[in-house]
């Protein structure tokens, strides 16, 4: 399952969770029950935004070498 960080402007605060691409998380409660953390102060249905995650965007979508290839190339490989 991926991992995705989160965003709340109400705090200041991010979280990483990780959970299936179908999840849609929209709350700060929502993402505190997720990250098992708890809520603190801050208000359970304050907004959070989905961060783009650098480690999201650094596994390649064929899952193989930095980037996706199977080798080959000018160092050798296959």
């Amino acid at each position: 399952m991926p991992t995705y960080e989160y965003y709340c402007e109400a705090n200041g605060k991010s979280i990483d969770v990780i959970h299936s691409m179908q999840t849609e998380l929209t709350s700060w409660g929502e993402l505190c029950e997720v990250a098992e953390v708890d809520c603190g102060e801050t208000p359970k249905d304050a907004p959070i935004m989905r961060q783009l995650s650098a480690i999201a965007s650094l596994v390649p979508k064929g899952g193989k070498g930095p980037r996706g290839g199977s080798g080959g190339g000018c160092c050798g490989g296959g």
